[in-house]
């Protein structure tokens, strides 16, 4: 028998790899919908976490089509990933095995950077910068929403 109960983890760790505020505004989504995660995210309740996800998940998407931007495969650009995968791929774990479920998420996030990175770079020689990255923001946001929307059920659900 195959156990894919970390699936959910895995995926959200792949989309984290492309962009790291992704599965959190994902989640935020998710949370004002009243949708919860199998694995237990605290941080989710307080309305400040919420917000500051939502408005970090857009910031991201506008940042990214500047010339500044920087690859995501900098220092801080792999600490957000794996701030983000590890928070968002406990609370799509089973309950009581978040720490495994964020374990998955990083251990995808952080390799697949530098391959969604390279990617990225030859789509831009092709198609340019702008372009190319509101392709990659509709493939990973609806990949993002999906996954947690898959993950989550309505409040006060059975497990």
């Amino acid at each position: 028998m195959r156990d894919f109960s970390f699936l959910p983890s895995i995926l959200i760790g792949a989309v984290a790899s492309a962009r790291s505020m992704t599965p959190m505004a994902a989640l935020a989504g998710a949370h004002l919908a009243g949708r919860r995660t199998p694995g237990r995210l605290l941080l989710l309740g307080h309305p400040l976490f919420t917000a500051g996800a939502l408005v970090m998940g857009v910031g991201e998407l506008l940042g990214d089509k500047m010339r500044s931007a920087p690859d995501r495969t900098v220092f801080l650009g792999l600490l957000a990933r794996i701030m983000s995968a590890g928070i968002a791929g406990a609370a799509l774990a089973p309950r009581g095995r978040e720490r495994e479920g964020g374990g998955f998420a990083v251990a995808t996030a952080v390799p697949l950077a530098y391959v969604t990175l390279a990617g990225r770079k030859r789509a831009m020689a092709e198609i340019g910068q702008t372009r190319s990255g509101l392709i990659e923001d509709a493939l990973i946001v609806a990949a993002g929403i999906a996954i947690v929307a898959l993950a989550v059920r309505p409040q006060g659900s059975p497990r």
